[in-house]
């Protein structure tokens, strides 16, 4: 295990500026996901680690040791890619030693990692196949397991699974996830699929535009999104947004939102706002409970069936809100239907500076 400190980390490509200033800390031992959009920077940030690419300033250190100019061979990492990258002429165990037969590891201490590792992604009945004869899926364990012989101290992944269909995404997520536990092995993960994010995560941390815009597990970036950003990229469907007004006077505070007030006593500020201000108030489908005596009315646009619950659309005063409903429904499309907010979970955003209030 090893930790990652990356210090005012800077990369440019031609004269675009990719990354700026970024710092970030990886602790031995935790599975870090980077999670964004394309384009966001988080692919850049992992070769930059791995010795990829040339950056313009800043230091990389890994396991405490300076890192910033040295060679990829040096760094003590393994690396898998979204692209499988096999020999097609070699054998699943000849693609799993390569790497190490060149660096000159002694025969018996080959043969001892690749047994191991591929006990560990139940690779054994494949070792004399070639690539041709797996599947998709057997291919990309094989390139994990060309990384995970050579021991290293930090391991990068980069999207290994997006050239997955949904099945084998959800099978090699669960064995990456039992073999971080396994191997207790620093490893840092590139992603813009949020279920590979907070599946694996032990924390994640969310890019933007080369920016890091929040960290934290993956619990907290969704019940508490840093920012707007970030509550509209985490969750399925995505979080509900209604523009409204805070206002706060010796009595306390209070929200006005599509021409309804509701009590937000129960909030939790991270720093108090003063008068009156403009704000985006952020719900969570599953926050919004469809009952009879609810508070607030709405008329049901679209339902969508996704086997153990379903998405119900409603047009709430021209603004549309998602919300989940598990089991039965009692109502049909068009039908003015009453609901509730669960206030103790909504978030606040200012509305000029985006962040979360």
């Amino acid at each position: 295990m090893a930790s990652v400190n990356v210090n005012s980390l800077c990369v440019h490509f031609g004269g675009n500026e990719v990354i700026s200033n970024l710092d970030l800390e990886v602790m031995e031992g935790e599975f870090l996901v980077l999670l964004g959009p394309s384009g966001c920077g988080k692919s850049t940030l992992l070769h930059s680690i791995a010795g990829l690419i040339e950056i313009a300033g800043g230091s990389i250190e890994i396991g405490g040791q300076d890192m910033t100019q040295a060679e990829p061979s040096e760094r003590g990492i393994g690396m898998v890619f979204q692209s499988y990258a096999l020999y097609p002429n070699m054998t699943v165990e000849r693609n799993m030693s390569f790497g190490l037969r060149v660096a000159g590891t002694p025969k018996a201490e080959i043969e001892r990692r690749v047994a191991r590792t591929a006990d560990m992604l139940q690779l054994q009945p494949l070792l004399e196949r070639k690539p041709s004869q797996l599947s998709g899926g057997q291919r990309q364990r094989v390139a994990i397991g060309r990384a995970l012989v050579r021991q290293a101290d930090v391991f990068l992944f980069d999207e290994p699974l997006s050239n997955l269909d949904a099945k084998l995404r959800g099978e090699l997520r669960r064995e990456l996830k039992l073999l971080h536990k396994s191997l207790g092995s620093t490893m840092i993960y590139v992603t813009h699929d949020q279920v590979e994010a907070m599946t694996l995560a032990s924390r994640i941390v969310i890019m933007r535009s080369g920016k890091i815009q929040q960290i934290g597990a993956p619990s907290e970036v969704y019940e508490r999104p840093g920012n707007l950003f970030v509550a509209g990229f985490i969750g399925a469907p995505c979080m509900n947004f209604l523009h409204g007004v805070l206002r706060s006077d010796h009595s306390g505070y209070s929200l006005a939102c599509s021409g309804v007030a509701l009590d937000i006593e129960s909030y939790g500020f991270l720093a108090p706002p003063v008068n009156e201000m403009g704000v985006i108030l952020g719900i969570r489908p599953e926050d919004l409970r469809i009952h009879e005596g609810g508070a607030l009315r709405a008329i049901v646009s679209l339902i969508e069936p996704m086997g153990a619950h379903y998405v119900v659309w409603l047009d709430f005063g021209g603004n549309p809100l998602s919300c989940i409903i598990a089991g039965a429904l009692h109502f049909k499309v068009d039908a003015e239907v009453q609901f509730s907010i669960d206030v103790g979970r909504i978030s606040l955003f200012d509305r000029e500076s985006e962040q979360r209030l």
